[in-house]
């Protein structure tokens, strides 16, 4: 599949170089065709790597994994375009993180909105799942990282989409038991508002490398 990742920080990194290892061919999207760390990531990360601007990846990629920070993510996509997201899957793993006021960052949207539908009734065309937003990129790409049966939750309007989702999701290592569907993009407020508190629990338990695990009875 051709993929395009908007954003070049360590999760549009992690996600990149994840997809290219899978086979499929990836264009990296920033602001500026020659962003310094979209350009080093093709380099190195192999024939199937390309990169250009938010409006290449966009146009290029059959679907589309959107990274980039979240106080900046409408703007990212109105640079992607309307006509370069119409109909395709857009996974959002963007959260919206206000570090205006220093640490700890605040929320910009939360309770009665969230940037999962602020992105979905800006881009009505487009299909836009949440998912990977709840961890750090690297166990996003790798869950055996941290053992047992945690969970990914995932969330969106369009039943197809989110299938979609869920097999890429199954090619990281994630298994189906560990893919929880939680309905309607709406669910995306709660998805977000958990940031808060999972940027304490890296601070309390000195790592990045955890998650969330449902105990089902």
């Amino acid at each position: 599949m051709r993929i395009g990742v908007l954003g070049t920080g360590m999760v549009g990194h992690a996600l990149a170089t994840k997809l290219v290892q899978l086979g499929h061919e990836v264009k990296m999207g920033s602001r500026t065709e020659g962003n310094e760390k979209a350009t080093a990531w093709a380099e190195t990360a192999g024939a199937n790597a390309s990169h250009g601007t938010f409006a290449d990846a966009a146009e290029f990629g059959e679907l589309i994994v959107h990274c980039t920070a979240g106080m900046h993510a409408l703007a990212a996509l109105g640079e992607a375009g309307v006509a370069n997201l119409s109909g395709k899957v857009v996974i959002d793993v963007s959260n919206p993180l206000d570090f205006s006021g220093g640490m700890p960052p605040t929320l910009a949207v939360c309770n009665t909105d969230s940037l999962g539908e602020q992105i979905q009734s800006t881009f009505d065309d487009a299909r836009i799942v949440k998912a990977l937003n709840t961890m750090n990129c690297n166990v996003m790409v790798d869950p055996s990282l941290v053992p047992g049966d945690h969970a990914v939750m995932i969330c969106g309007d369009d039943a197809d989409a989110k299938r979609q989702v869920s097999e890429l999701l199954a090619s990281f290592g994630w298994t189906p038991d560990q893919v929880v569907d939680l309905g309607g993009i709406r669910a995306s407020r709660g998805l977000e508002m958990w940031l808060p508190l999972w940027l304490s629990l890296m601070g309390a338990l000195g790592t990045p490398n955890f998650n969330v695990a449902l105990m089902r009875n």
